[in-house]
């Protein structure tokens, strides 16, 4: 595959980085770390209300921008590169996708306009560790008025303030990928507690969800019930995805902080970056970096196509080997870019004031968010032996 921007696709990327450049430099991070939120809702309205990043995907006639992963996957690198401090991940590639997929028009229509116009929204799946159908404990018992959900889920990317919550749930009794139903709720409905958990990263905020005896309707289904494994099964794909591509960002922006300061950093009459062997550890990085974008932009291609043939299941297979492709590299590209700054910084490198521990904690943060890369690998593995047989 040969891929290139267009004048469209460059215009997207360069206005997002000269925008981030301005209002999420290193000032700006500490500080939206230290608000109670994790980020500063002023600027989060200034990005769904001035530059629709939130409505970039979200078709035309919910009042979006109808544009496509790729273009999304983009805005996401830039995000990345400046440790943005938003809810963008969890709202654009996880409870989007989830409502773009689903077979309920009047949920879409009310959502998705909602999302368009800047409100947040993050996705709510697992009891226990792990991305996996068996990760879905949370209980949905049918009454008269539809279901009653009990139970809790952790680490919720953004749990804490997101506005709607896109949720998982199976029928009592149920095992693995059967018996599973998205539900969509507003996140003050009663019987929704939520609590912020102290994290590593302090750039992206997480929560435990707990949900008593909350009341939904069959209304509020994305798909048929018990049959929503296959929906969230796919928008965590597209979610890693999209994460790839914001630690690819993250791991060319770190990479960049370590040449220039191994450009001016002199040692025995000389710059550091002169020296053969750092020379040798930053063309490795660089390597990586670029089969780490490589894969997030195959990604991002196949995103776009499991959005564009929503119920075709072929794409299913192609998507599971892009995502865990993608997830692989960039998560270990961003650790290794990151653990290498710290180290070529010296002295410095894990200082508060200098910036590579920022990238550090988000990239091992991220690679906990949707599988790690020894998941991913087993599930990849399992995927092309599966093909084999």
């Amino acid at each position: 595959m040969e891929f290139a921007f267009n004048q469209e696709q460059l215009m997207i990327q360069d206005s997002a980085a000269r925008f981030l450049a301005q209002v999420s430099d290193s000032h700006a991070v500490r500080a939206a770390m230290s608000r109670p939120e994790g980020y500063d809702p002023a600027l989060w309205q200034r990005i769904g209300e001035e530059l629709y990043w939130p409505a970039l995907i979200i078709p035309e006639r919910f009042g979006g921008l109808g544009l496509g992963f790729a273009e999304l996957a983009i805005l996401l690198e830039q995000s990345g590169r400046h440790l943005l401090c938003a809810p963008l991940l969890a709202t654009t590639c996880l409870a989007t996708p989830a409502l773009l997929l689903a077979s309920n028009p009047a949920l879409q229509d009310r959502w998705l306009g909602a999302i368009a116009a800047g409100a947040s929204a993050t996705l709510a799946f697992a009891s226990t560790p792990g991305i996996g159908a068996d990760s879905v404990q949370v209980q949905a018992v049918a009454d008269v008025q539809g279901y009653r959900l009990n139970g809790s889920y952790l680490q919720v990317i953004d749990g804490n303030q997101a506005q709607l919550l896109i949720v998982a749930a199976r029928t009592p009794g149920s095992a693995g990928e059967a018996g599973i139903s998205l539900f969509a709720l507003p996140a003050d409905s009663t019987g929704v507690q939520r609590h912020a958990l102290p994290t590593l990263d302090q750039t992206r905020r997480l929560a435990r969800i707990e949900l008593h005896d909350v009341s939904v309707s069959p209304a509020q289904l994305l798909s048929d019930a018990g049959q929503g494994w296959p929906l969230l099964r796919d928008v965590l794909q597209i979610g890693a995805i999209g994460l790839a591509a914001e630690q690819s960002g993250g791991a060319q922006q770190v990479l960049e902080l370590t040449l220039d300061y191994i450009g001016e950093r002199r040692q025995f009459g000389r710059t550091i970056a002169s020296f053969q062997a750092i020379k040798h550890r930053c063309a490795d990085l660089m390597l990586q970096l670029e089969c780490a974008r490589s894969a997030a932009w195959y990604g991002a291609c196949v995103a776009q196509e499991r959005l564009d043939r929503n119920g075709d299941s072929s794409v299913a297979s192609e998507l599971l080997e892009a995502a865990a492709t993608a997830q692989i590299h960039a998560s270990e590209t961003f650790f290794n870019c990151a653990a290498e700054s710290i180290q070529l910084h010296g002295g410095v490198g894990f200082t508060w004031e200098y910036d590579p521990h920022l990238y550090f904690k988000r990239a091992r943060a991220s690679e906990q968010l949707l599988g790690s890369p020894a998941l991913h690998r087993e599930r990849l593995a399992a995927q092309l032996l599966g093909e084999l047989q």
